[in-house]
């Protein structure tokens, strides 16, 4: 594609030599740089790309991208811009022929439940017989294949070459998980949505974000901005939970027409006679003033909240109570959350993606309303990550919890025992004593232990179990890795719960 028409709808500031080339491709990592391409220096986390302009030049870069910098060649263009990420987004939309015009773009955004929420409108749809592709946290989907995600919301440069490759297999909806880091960067600037759903807002990430007020902006930016892009024709919606308190909020700032969902009077969107087991979740749901019986295989309280935004968006783009309902019934299980393992010797053991104090809460509350014997459970929290939420984590888990074993998450670069000693400063505020483990050990009515091996910490809170018991695992869910210094090391909740079930089995 030519330079003019990559850099068309981007506002220049400052141009060094020729604007009409050829482009042969575009990077903002120098390392992938070919003869012919375009470099677009932005600033990480970490690195800043402007510093490797010259390293972009030196494998043939032909026109740079950037930030405040200078006319360093003049056998490259230069072009000059405020912010270098949106810049970016522009031009990856130029560059894919603004894939979105050809796409109904459903985005939604909060602390927890946004992959529940993808899975769920992905089968409500699917069912009325429509064509649907996902990008979210556990895998980016679409007409039969999938990817796997390394991260939540892709750079712009991929989301556009994601959403082309659906436009051109006949997909029909996009249901995108949106994550703060991706508002904050700009990866979506350029990507408008018919619909924009909120969840809820709870402590996460504040390493990034600092303070909660800051990563509130970061969630409303989305809803401030959905009729933005004016060249994306037809309504759009701001779908909102009104039980979460930030709920208000996203509502007074938004542009566009809202649909509010929740278990308060006044709902667009709500659910009556509402029962929850092991089994699932059934009940009427209820959508401007129409009713139908619904029935998920999902269940703890916070999937019922999943099912109504899910509803609440369904609705926005036109699927009648009864298609909604239907398509609800279909989806068995989530990957991750809320998993349902049981066993034979009749405790159950649940894998969850809870990694927030408040994702915890909602969980163990849940577990709480529908188990009958103790609850076990076992978590860490990942390294190089917010510090601040794992004492909260800590002492979330020991009052709600019978048993808790504090183990590694995913540690990074930290020394993992560090990591559990300030989730153990959580725990000591509930007066409980530590216990070492043993098989034949007597179980006082509340304790705590530490291991440090998730795979023995996983075998042990599986080997305490007792029929009516239910043991959650929590943090990873979905991940079949772990990430140990700078290694990635396979790694699955799920199969290590299955191997201690088995060992049991045996054994007895």
């Amino acid at each position: 594609m030519r330079l003019r028409e990559l850099l068309n709808g981007i506002n220049i500031k400052t141009l060094y030599n020729r604007k009409d080339m050829m482009i042969k491709g575009i990077s903002y990592d120098s390392r992938k740089v070919q003869p012919g391409f375009l470099f677009v220096a932005i600033k990480g986390n970490k690195v800043d790309g402007h510093e490797f302009i010259n390293d972009a030049i030196k494998r043939g870069a032909s026109a740079i991208v950037g930030e405040g910098f200078v006319e360093p060649s003049k056998s490259v263009t230069f072009i000059e811009v405020n912010n270098s990420r949106e810049a970016l987004s522009v031009i990856s939309s130029n560059y894919y022929n603004r894939p979105y015009k050809e796409l109904e773009i459903i985005g939604i955004t909060g602390t927890n439940g946004k992959t529940t929420t993808t899975y769920l409108i992905e089968s409500i749809l699917k069912n009325a017989g429509y064509s649907t592709g996902v990008i979210g946290t556990v895998e980016y989907r679409f007409s039969g294949k999938s990817y796997p995600a390394p991260v939540t919301t892709p750079e712009s440069l991929e989301l556009m070459g994601i959403l082309r490759q659906m436009a051109d297999a006949g997909v029909k909806y996009v249901i995108m998980e949106v994550s703060s880091h991706a508002i904050s960067q700009k990866r979506i600037w350029s990507c408008p949505f018919r619909v924009g759903a909120f969840t809820n807002l709870s402590r996460d990430h504040l390493d990034y974000h600092l303070d909660m007020e800051n990563y509130f902006k970061a969630k409303a930016e989305l809803f401030e901005h959905l009729s933005r892009i004016e060249d994306y024709p037809g309504a759009r919606w701001a779908v909102i939970n009104m039980d979460d308190p930030w709920g208000e909020r996203i509502k007074e700032i938004t542009t566009v027409p809202v649909v509010l969902y929740g278990t308060k009077e006044g709902m667009d969107v709500s659910a009556e006679d509402v029962r929850i087991d092991m089994s699932g979740i059934r009940g009427m749901l209820v959508i401007e003033g129409k009713t139908a019986p619904f029935v998920s295989p999902l269940t703890g309280a916070v999937n019922l909240y999943n099912i109504l935004c899910a509803s609440a968006v369904s609705s926005c783009i036109g699927l009648e109570i009864e298609e909604i309902s239907a398509g609800l019934r279909e989806v068995e299980k989530i990957p991750g959350r809320m998993e349902l393992i049981r066993t034979e010797q009749g405790f159950n053991v649940i894998i969850d993606y809870a990694h927030t104090p408040d994702a915890l809460l909602k969980v163990l509350e849940s577990i709480g309303s529908l188990s009958n014997g103790r609850i076990i459970t076992l978590f860490g929290c990942g390294g190089d990550r917010d510090r601040g939420k794992r004492a909260e984590m800590g002492e979330v888990a020991m009052k709600l919890s019978d048993v808790v074993i504090i183990t590694s998450d995913n540690p990074r670069s930290e020394d993992p025992i560090s990591i559990i000693s300030e989730i153990e400063r959580g725990v000591k505020l509930s007066g409980v004593k530590r216990i070492e483990w043993n098989e034949n050990i007597s179980l006082p009515d509340k304790c705590y232990f530490i291991e440090p091996d998730r795979r023995k910490a996983i075998q042990m809170a599986v080997c305490m179990a007792d029929r009516g018991d239910t043991v959650l695992i929590a943090g990873k869910g979905h991940e079949n890795y772990q990430i140990i210094g700078d290694k990635k090391i396979p790694f699955d909740d799920r199969e290590e719960a299955l191997r201690a079930i088995s060992y049991i089995e045996k054994e007895q």
